[in-house]
């Protein structure tokens, strides 16, 4: 994913929010909020932001059969004091600091233990860097206090005996900014997204003819606004920069999207591809293109039902491929783990993509929400919405990439890892819940 249109956002009082009509802050698809609550022992502290955006993601999906047992934000929000300042911010003082801990008790750090270490290190690695330096402070959070934060973390994981346990330390140790959410109450929606696979070629054939393009020289220097998608697509400005080929149109598309992939070629190889740069056009959903356009329903709209519309009407592909006018480039990452927008690899169920025009980058996340999980014992030949339920989870992770579609504070997309199973289950994220930053205590 990695695509970068998160800018020229307008800076907006709590107060003046709160005016906002009900339709308006009700209306997920026209509004997102941007901001904290800093939640600590003794207060929260929130300040929003919104702006205008379109549906975003390329598909919205159905959910897949659900369990008893669902994450509710509404039955688990730690109570407290509301006390309204001059400067239309909330600061919330927890009734009792230490319920936190029974909340945030990791599902999967007793399995994958070395997986979040490493992560925890892919930060560190980028929050030592120059770029890291010229990003922070973001929220009021210092580049210091992510590192400091992110090596305790490392050193709790590392040590302790069980997930009950970390969770005790973090809740003692870290103070918690709690994005404000879609609705200034917390509300975030998450996604899924993750590394293709796809049959491609080095050279254009017969079957191989849909390229992806590498960097142009002088991108740097094109003169705003950028040429479009048909632009670029229909004309000789990208010649020679063809990185790969690939044999499907809408294939190569999810690549932009998806902005990495790891490409099967004709000789048995592997060539892997990652994010490079795009233009300065803003992101434009192809699904909700076609559910304005009275093509799809709402809610018929997933990525397997894309495929199978443009299966179906392959004369419409391209006109609506190209009302996306973004357009994204890629390098040969020679088989490097799909990379972030961070310049650091992702790691399956361990890194999210925010709006890092307004978040941290590389810092310490909690999201509690509901993840699609495969129902023991089934297989491909029972019906795919019996072959995953939803279960809630609580799940540390770092913030390591970003994405067109990802704007504001309400949205948050989960890498799922690579291949088919890592498509099925992103295929399926289309859930709120919560996102929590954790800051080491001074």
């Amino acid at each position: 994913m990695n695509n970068q249109d998160m800018r020229n956002s307008r800076n907006i009082r709590i107060r003046d929010l709160q005016n906002l009509n009900a339709k308006q802050q009700g209306d997920r698809r026209s509004q997102f909020a941007y901001g904290f609550k800093r939640l600590t022992g003794s207060n929260w502290l929130s300040v929003a932001i919104t702006c205008l955006v379109s549906l975003g993601a390329l598909s919205i999906n159905l959910p897949a059969k659900a369990t008893s047992d669902v994450f509710d934000p509404n039955q688990v929000q730690p109570q407290g004091e509301i006390i309204e300042s001059d400067h239309g911010v909330a600061k919330v003082k927890l009734a009792n600091p230490s319920q936190l801990a029974p909340l945030i008790v990791d599902d999967l750090v007793m399995q994958d233990r070395q997986q979040l270490i490493q992560s925890i290190d892919h930060s560190l690695r980028y929050i030592r860097t120059n770029s890291a330096a010229q990003k922070y402070p973001v929220a009021g959070i210092s580049r210091n206090q992510v590192e400091r934060s992110l090596l305790r973390l490392k050193q709790l994981v590392q040590t302790v005996p069980t997930a009950e346990a970390l969770s005790v330390a973090i809740a003692r140790e870290y103070d918690f900014y709690k994005s404000v959410g879609l609705d200034q109450r917390g509300t975030v929606h998450f996604t899924g997204y993750y590394e293709a696979v796809y049959p491609a070629s080095r050279v254009r054939t017969n079957v191989f003819k849909y390229p992806i393009y590498s960097l142009p020289p002088g991108f740097r220097s094109w003169r705003s606004p950028h040429p479009t998608r048909a632009q670029l697509e229909n004309g000789d400005l990208l010649k020679g920069q063809e990185l790969a080929w690939l044999s499907d149109r809408f294939q190569a598309f999810l690549i932009h999207v998806q902005g990495s992939a790891r490409l099967q070629l004709p000789d048995g190889s592997v060539m892997s591809v990652g994010y490079a740069g795009k233009t300065n056009h803003k992101y434009t959903s192809v699904g909700a293109e076609l559910v304005k356009d009275g093509k799809m329903k709402l809610e018929d709209v997933t990525l397997q039902a894309l495929i199978n519309y443009f299966a179906a009407h392959p004369q419409e592909l391209k006109s609506y491929l190209q009302r996306n006018q973004s357009f994204v480039f890629f390098r040969a990452t020679n088989g490097s783990p799909a990379t972030g927008s961070l310049g650091v690899p992702v790691t399956a169920e361990r890194s999210i993509a925010t709006d890092k025009s307004i978040m941290p980058p590389g810092a310490i996340a909690l999201l509690r929400t509901n993840l699609p999980m495969q129902v023991p014992g089934v297989d491909s030949t029972v019906a795919f919405e019996d072959q995953f339920e939803f279960k809630p989870v609580s799940r540390l992770v770092l913030d390591q990439d970003t994405g067109s579609a990802i704007k504001g504070a309400g949205r948050v997309d989960i890498f799922m890892g690579t291949g088919s199973l890592a498509k099925d289950r992103a295929g399926l994220v289309n859930t709120d819940g919560e996102l929590y930053y954790l800051i080491l205590k001074d």
